[in-house]
C-alpha cells in the first residue's frame, strides 16, 4: 500500500482570496504592503512604519509576496546573472546567482521533512497487514537495508498510483523549488532529488524496494504537471482566486494545486507568525538609474495575495485580467519532455523456446539537445511457446542513450546505446541484466511531433542470450517542444 494516500491526512486548508491589480501599473513599495495585509483592518502610520521594518511583528502573521518568479527576476538588470543560454544544463540550485529565494526553498524543505514525518507516525500507528512495516526499529531498519539492497525494480502497482499519483507528487516537489523563483530545470532537479532520496530511498524504502518507474516518471511528469500547475495557480488567482465564479472551489484547487504552500500557509495562519515561508506574489522588480544618479526601484505587480472580502476586494476583482499569458526565455522548458507509444517485434534467442509477433512499447524520455536524448523504454507482449503451447510474458525495459547525427535535419539517424533487464512472466526471479546496443532513424514533423524506427541488439550477461528488438513509435514532446527546428 502507498504511504503517499496518507500525505492529505494532515492537510489544513487555507480559504485567503487572491486579488490581482489588471493594469501594468508601476507601484512603490508601501503601496505593495498596504496590499499585502488584510483589507478591513486600518493601520495606523505607526503601525505601517513598523511593519515595513518587520510585518510580522506589528501585524501578526499576514501571507505576503515573498518572492518572484524567475521569468520576472531574469528582468532586473542590478543582479548578476548566469548566462544559460551558454550553459543551459547548468544547475543554480545550491549557488542561487539570479535572485532565487534559497531561504524560502530550504524552508518548504524541511516542513516536506516534517510532513513526512506526520505520515511516517500514522502509518505506524496503522495494522502491520496494511502497511507491511515492522513495528520493531531494530527490524523497520533491516527492512529498508534489505529494500534498498534489492532495488531499484520494475514494481507491479497500479497504473494510476504509477503515472498519476506519483507525477502529482513529483510535481508538488517541483513547485517548491519554481515558486522560488527557480527555473524550470532546477526545479526538476530538485524534484528529482526529493522523490529519489526523500521517498523512494527514503520513506517508501520501509515499505518497499524502490521503483525503477518511480524514479524516472515521479521526477519527469512531475515536471510537466508541476509547470502546469504552476501556471494554473496564476490564471486562478488573476480571476480573483475563483474557478467558475466559486470561492470555495478556487480555494479548493489552489490548495491541491501546491498542497505544501497551501500547509504552511494554514500553519502560519494557526500559529499567527511566519514558522514557513510560504506564499509567492508573481512580482517583478525593476531598477531605473535617474539623470541625477540616483537609482529609483519600481515593483511591477502581477498577482498579490490578500485576505478578506468587502468592497475594496470586490474593486479590485472587476478590475482583473481574465487571461494568463505564459512567457519565458529559459532556454530549457519541460518542452524536452517527450512520451511515445508504438509497437516492438522482437526476435528471441532460440533458447526461449517462445515464438516472435508483436506487442506494444512506449518511452519516457528527455531530449536535451538535437544531438543527444535520454530515454526510458518498455515493451510487454504474450507469446506462445514452442514446445508447451502456453503462453507467455515477455518483458522488456531499459534506460537508453541516443547519439543523433545530422542535428539540423528532419530526417537523422542514430546510435543507441544502454542497459536494462528482461524478465519472463512477470517473475523477478527470472530477470536477467541486457547491455543494449542499437541504431535507429528519427523524423521530426514538427516541434512537438516526431517518428522513430529503430533496431537494438541485447546481450543478457548472465544467461548469455540475445535478443534483438525492432521498433516504431510517434513520439510527442510536451508544452512548446522543440526549440531547435
Amino acid at each position: 500500500m502507498k504511504p503517499s494516500i496518507f500525505f492529505f491526512v494532515a492537510a489544513l486548508s487555507t480559504a485567503d482570496v487572491a486579488l490581482a491589480d489588471a493594469t501594468d501599473t508601476t507601484v512603490t513599495e508601501a503601496d505593495l504592503l498596504k496590499q499585502a495585509v488584510r483589507y478591513d483592518q486600518t493601520l495606523t502610520e505607526q503601525q505601517l512604519n513598523a511593519s515595513h521594518q518587520d510585518p510580522m511583528n506589528a501585524l501578526g502573521y499576514r501571507s505576503i509576496s515573498t518572492n518572484s518568479s524567475f521569468e520576472e527576476l531574469r528582468q532586473d538588470d542590478t543582479l548578476t546573472q548566469i548566462d544559460f543560454n551558454e550553459s543551459p544544463y547548468r544547475v543554480s540550485l545550491f549557488n542561487p546567482q539570479n535572485g532565487e529565494d534559497s531561504e524560502r526553498l530550504w524552508s518548504q524543505t524541511k516542513s516536506i521533512f516534517g510532513y513526512g514525518v506526520g505520515v511516517a507516525g500514522v502509518l505506524a500507528l496503522m495494522p502491520e497487514s496494511i502497511t507491511n512495516w515492522e513495528k520493531d526499529d531494530i527490524k523497520l531498519m533491516n527492512k529498508w537495508w534489505d529494500n534498498v539492497r534489492s532495488g531499484p525494480v520494475w514494481d507491479r502497482d497500479d497504473h494510476l498510483i504509477n503515472y498519476v499519483g506519483h507525477p502529482y507528487f513529483g510535481g508538488v516537489y517541483y513547485q517548491a523549488a519554481r515558486k522560488s523563483g527557480y527555473r524550470q530545470w532546477d526545479a526538476f532537479m530538485y524534484s528529482t532529488l526529493m522523490s529519489t532520496f526523500y521517498w523512494e530511498y527514503g520513506i517508501e524504502a520501509f515499505a518497499e524496494v524502490p521503483s525503477i518507474q518511480d524514479l524516472v516518471v515521479t521526477p519527469t511528469l512531475g515536471w510537466v504537471y508541476g509547470e502546469w500547475a504552476f501556471n494554473k495557480e496564476k490564471e486562478i488567482r488573476l480571476r480573483g482566486g475563483t474557478v467558475m465564479g466559486s470561492d470555495a472551489l478556487g480555494s479548493t484547487a489552489l490548495f491541491f494545486l501546491d498542497p505544501v504552500d497551501s500547509l504552511g500557509r494554514g500553519v502560519n495562519n494557526v500559529a499567527g507568525k511566519e514558522i514557513i515561508k510560504a506564499g509567492t506574489g508573481f512580482v517583478g522588480v525593476h531598477s531605473n538609474v535617474l539623470r541625477n544618479g540616483d537609482i529609483e526601484t519600481k515593483y511591477q505587480m502581477q498577482v498579490q495575495y490578500a485576505f478578506g472580502a468587502g468592497e475594496t476586494a470586490d474593486s479590485l476583482k472587476r478590475r482583473q485580467k481574465k487571461s494568463y499569458q505564459q512567457h519565458t526565455d529559459d532556454p530549457v522548458t519541460y518542452g524536452i519532455v517527450g512520451v511515445s507509444a508504438g509497437f516492438a517485434y522482437p526476435q528471441l534467442d532460440k533458447e526461449r523456446n517462445l515464438k516472435n509477433d508483436f506487442a506494444p512499447a512506449f518511452t519516457l524520455g528527455l531530449y536535451f539537445t538535437n544531438q543527444l536524448s535520454a530515454r526510458l523504454g518498455y515493451m510487454q507482449g504474450n507469446y506462445e511457446s514452442t514446445t508447451d503451447n502456453q503462453k507467455h510474458i515477455y518483458e522488456n525495459y531499459s534506460f537508453d542513450v541516443q547519439y543523433y547525427l545530422f542535428e539540423n535535419y528532419a530526417f537523422k539517424p542514430y546510435f543507441n546505446a544502454g542497459v536494462g533487464e528482461a524478465m519472463l512472466n512477470k517473475d523477478r526471479d527470472t530477470k536477467k541484466l541486457q547491455w543494449n546496443i542499437g541504431t535507429g532513424v528519427h523524423y521530426t514533423l514538427n516541434a512537438n511531433w516526431a517518428l522513430q524506427a529503430d533496431w537494438k541488439y541485447n546481450y543478457h550477461r548472465n544467461s548469455g542470450a540475445r535478443d534483438s528488438l525492432w521498433g516504431t513509435r510517434l513520439i510527442y514532446r510536451f508544452g512548446e517542444g522543440n526549440k531547435y527546428i
